[in-house]
């Protein structure tokens, strides 16, 4: 017997703020600020790259009521005049909350590179570094990262990634300030 979906809403939808159903886990606590689309530009450089660049970002955190924030970001570099100019960066993962405050997380991309990633989120913000990083034979080589995400106010998020890669050893590699959105809503 055939079923179309394609009409038929999802049983378990996502829920993007704690307002909505399906309620948090209460393992969530201390990243339920997180939650919700951000959009925002931020600014990036690395010492084998030509010169520094400006992107724009979105990151979305969702959840479906059980310990864990689903995650997804992607990026797109701005020319001078904040007009896009082409993809950059896109990662999708998990976020596996843990008793007080430890997080587990596990990201990939679309490039290769998978990481395994812990630390702690506590008043605010999340600050995670890798466990380890796996790679596809012809992914570029990464050591190591370092995120950290602060809510600087109910609808600011700041983020900073911090990257080791060919041969480099862990520095700034990316910075963003990224505003709370409604659903629908651009840069």
């Amino acid at each position: 017997m055939n079923h179309p979906v394609r009409d038929v809403p999802l049983p378990f939808p996502d829920a993007l703020s704690t307002d909505a159903s399906p309620a948090p886990h209460p393992l969530l606590a201390p990243v339920t600020g997180l939650l919700g689309t951000w959009r925002g530009t931020g600014s990036g450089g690395y010492p084998t790259l030509e010169a520094d660049f400006t992107y724009a970002q979105e990151v979305t955190f969702s959840h479906d009521g059980r310990p864990f924030l689903a995650y997804e970001a992607r990026a797109w570099l701005l020319d001078a005049d904040g007009k896009p100019l082409r993809p950059s960066a896109r990662e999708t993962g998990w976020w596996r909350l843990q008793p007080d405050g430890r997080v587990e997380a596990l990201i990939t991309q679309p490039t290769g590179i998978a990481e395994i990633l812990s630390g702690h989120a506590r008043d605010g913000a999340a600050d995670l570094a890798t466990e380890q990083v796996s790679l596809a034979p012809t992914a570029k080589q990464v050591d190591a990262t370092r995120r950290r995400y602060t809510l600087t106010d109910p609808d600011t998020l700041a983020f900073v990634h911090d990257l080791a890669a060919v041969g480099r050893p862990l520095q700034h590699h990316l910075s963003a300030e990224l505003r709370r959105t409604a659903p629908g809503q651009r840069i």
